[in-house]
């Protein structure tokens, strides 16, 4: 009798404890899952050591994969070739859903694209121009793929690798998907070790999507200047041209170009040219004034009053397109956007077999100024080492009643 109840009392111990650790495991998940719905409007928060429900650890396959986001109103997918947006569904005015970026149908059409649809382009966005620039005393040359200048990182740049995927969440509350990818000292002529990542989430609460891109700097300094490619015609992939589309850049100022659109260094008014858009017109009614329609930075007007540190972000983009309805506006963090209109499409075979031309689409790259490092005068893309770079980008979308 004694043994048997010597048996019973350990029995009972054993219980209450499987039961203490369940409710701390129970305590901990509720925890993490409070964290999560705490996350920053417009910051896709969440790809650094947290852990949520419907997620994976991927950060072990480096195989191409199509990866999608789900709420209620929108959805997109992804692709970990160039951490690319493949598609974005939303919804016009009267509830019909629509693609609205351009891309291709399969994942090899990708890897042969020379338009950077959809791609997160770097190691430094945009032009370097002569290939070259100095940093602390060091000269350093990279690879050209623009005649003698570098696009986009260069020939073999962020858009053209395999990042890899660490976290996905498909649905549920503010879905996300964060790529990343661990550049190494020396790629295209770039110094020093780069690891970098990015984040897009879709909000239900706000009907956006956000995009986050990072990077950690190894033990050297290097220039960054991440930006995301993606083209954009809010009519739809496949409805034609963008010139009908309505802008409004909150940007009073451009870097003008030379020849081969690389920065002269100056910057420049917009008043009286067609670049002013300041207040909201059709993007085709000045662009015949242009000999190569728009493919230019405007300096930003940022509230130099916030701190970017923060993830405060500025409004620097309203886009409409009457005819849906669509309307999007775009905040960022950053100086510069390159304001493009596709000018040098030119018969490229999208998703189901549509054609895309001049004018199908228009990339809102937000950014450092181009050339930044061959002008002091810009603001510097530096990242020393322990640094840590923050490119945040919040797309808003809604619908406007008939035109």
């Amino acid at each position: 009798m004694v043994k048997f109840s010597h048996l019973l009392c350990l029995i009972l111990i054993a219980l209450a404890i499987v039961e203490g650790s369940a409710r701390k495991a129970n305590k901990e998940h509720e925890d993490e899952d409070h964290d999560d719905h705490h996350d920053h409007e417009g910051e896709p928060n969440g790809e650094e050591g947290d852990h949520h429900r419907h997620e994976e650890d991927k950060s072990s396959k480096e195989e191409v994969g199509i990866y999608e986001l789900k709420t209620e109103k929108m959805h997109a997918k992804f692709t970990n070739w160039g951490a690319t947006i493949i598609s974005l569904y939303l919804p016009d005015r009267n509830g019909k859903m629509e693609d609205v970026v351009l891309g291709f149908d399969s994942i090899e059409d990708y890897k042969n694209d020379t338009a950077y649809f959809g791609a997160t382009v770097g190691r430094v966005a945009n032009r370097i121009g002569g290939a070259q620039f100095t940093l602390d005393g060091v000269q350093y040359k990279i690879v050209p793929n623009d005649g003698k200048n570098t696009l986009h990182g260069g020939p073999r740049g962020y858009g053209d690798v395999i990042w890899t995927v660490k976290k996905h969440r498909d649905y549920g509350k503010d879905p996300y998907i964060t790529f990343a990818y661990d550049s190494f000292d020396g790629e295209e002529g770039f110094p020093g070790k780069l690891s970098v990542k990015t984040t897009f989430r879709l909000h239900t609460k706000h009907n956006s999507m956000a995009v986050k891109m990072t990077a950690r700097a190894g033990k050297k300094a290097t220039p960054v200047n991440l930006a995301q490619h993606a083209y954009w015609n809010l009519g739809g992939h496949n409805s034609g041209d963008i010139l009908s589309h309505k802008i409004q850049i909150l940007g009073s100022n451009i870097t003008p170009v030379d020849n081969e659109l690389i920065p002269t260094g100056e910057i420049k008014s917009v008043k009286g040219t067609p670049f002013d858009f300041l207040e909201p017109r059709a993007i085709g009614s000045q662009i015949n004034q242009l000999p190569k329609a728009y493919d230019i930075n405007y300096a930003l007007d940022v509230d130099k009053s916030k701190d970017t540190k923060k993830h405060t972000l500025n409004k620097v983009v309203v886009l409409e397109d009457p005819k849906s309805g669509r309307k999007m506006e775009l905040s960022t963090n950053q100086p510069g956007l390159q304001f493009y209109t596709s000018g040098m499409l030119k018969d490229v075979k999208g998703k189901r077999g549509v054609i895309y031309n001049k004018y199908a689409a228009l990339c809102l790259e937000t950014q450092g100024y181009p050339d930044s490092v061959n002008h002091k005068n810009f603001p510097s893309q530096i990242l020393n080492p322990k640094e840590k770079y923050e490119h945040i980008m919040e797309f808003k979308f809604s619908t406007t009643n008939s035109s």
